[in-house]
């Protein structure tokens, strides 16, 4: 099913991989590029922030972006540790991930604080993918919407309509990342479809028909094909299972197909 959103193919590393580990997974995927390389989509990968540059010159020639899985604010200074988006685009990347749930949880990211790095990225020529999604029990009382809609709200408001081209929203249910448990196509579509309505309510038509959403959480080559058949899935966040070429090779493929069905 040819969609008019360009899809996008999302390699989330975490924390996993040295710099040499990188440049090998790298050389890889370059070798095997005629497997690849048509793909009618947007492929990227976001190694850790030490392997950023080495990544990002090893696959230059080839079609791959690569990206950033989280920022600092401000621009420079006194911020030990701390890494803006302006270095991170100088150091070649054109994604960066912001609110994912592990960031969430572990250092006590907020919605405001999300919406924040999402418009410092966008004023500094990244692209922002932005993560929201409910916890298991959310889901189980059936909170999803209300929860999507409120990780959303303060980013909608930092932005505008204009910047719905520039800006990709990842529904990753907490409950799926790391579990092998997947929602059902259907249920993921549904989640997609309310995100792409709640923008419209705010942003119109036309903004809300630009922005891309992806689905993460537990993605693989055997359940991509599925997530890619859905009119609202505009692409996936990867994890686990893009830390190997050959899924990443195989979940490419996958996307191919379900594409031209």
């Amino acid at each position: 099913m040819q969609k008019a959103r360009r899809p996008l193919l999302a390699a989330n590393w975490k924390m996993y991989k040295s710099v040499a580990d990188s440049l090998n997974y790298a050389e890889e995927l370059v070798r095997r590029a005629d497997e690849w390389v048509d793909l009618p989509a947007d492929l990227l990968i976001c190694p850790t922030a030490l392997a950023l540059w080495a990544v990002g010159q090893k696959l230059a020639s080839y079609p791959v972006r690569v990206g950033a899985q989280n920022l600092d604010l401000g621009t420079e200074g006194a911020m030990t540790g701390a890494l803006s988006a302006r270095l991170i685009r100088a150091a070649g990347a054109q994604y960066v991930i912001l609110g994912h749930s592990e960031r969430r949880q572990h250092f006590g990211e907020t919605d405001r604080l999300v919406a924040e790095k999402t418009r410092q990225a966008l004023d500094e020529g990244l692209m922002p993918i932005v993560c929201v999604g409910e916890n298991d029990q959310e889901n189980q009382q059936g909170l999803t919407t209300r929860v999507i809609q409120r990780q959303l709200a303060p980013v909608l408001e930092k932005l505008s309509p204009v910047d719905a081209a520039s800006f990709v929203v990842a529904y990753e249910p907490i409950w799926a990342i790391g579990t092998g448990k997947v929602p059902t196509y259907e249920d993921a579509q549904r989640v997609a479809q309310d995100i792409r309505q709640g923008i419209l309510r705010q942003w119109g038509e036309e903004a809300a028909s630009a922005v891309r959403v992806l689905y993460g959480g537990s993605v693989s080559p055997d359940n991509i094909g599925g997530f890619a058949a859905q009119p609202d899935i505009d692409g996936a966040l990867i994890g686990g299972a893009s830390l190997k070429v050959d899924n990443m090779v195989r979940m490419v493929q996958q996307w191919q197909e379900a594409d031209k069905a």
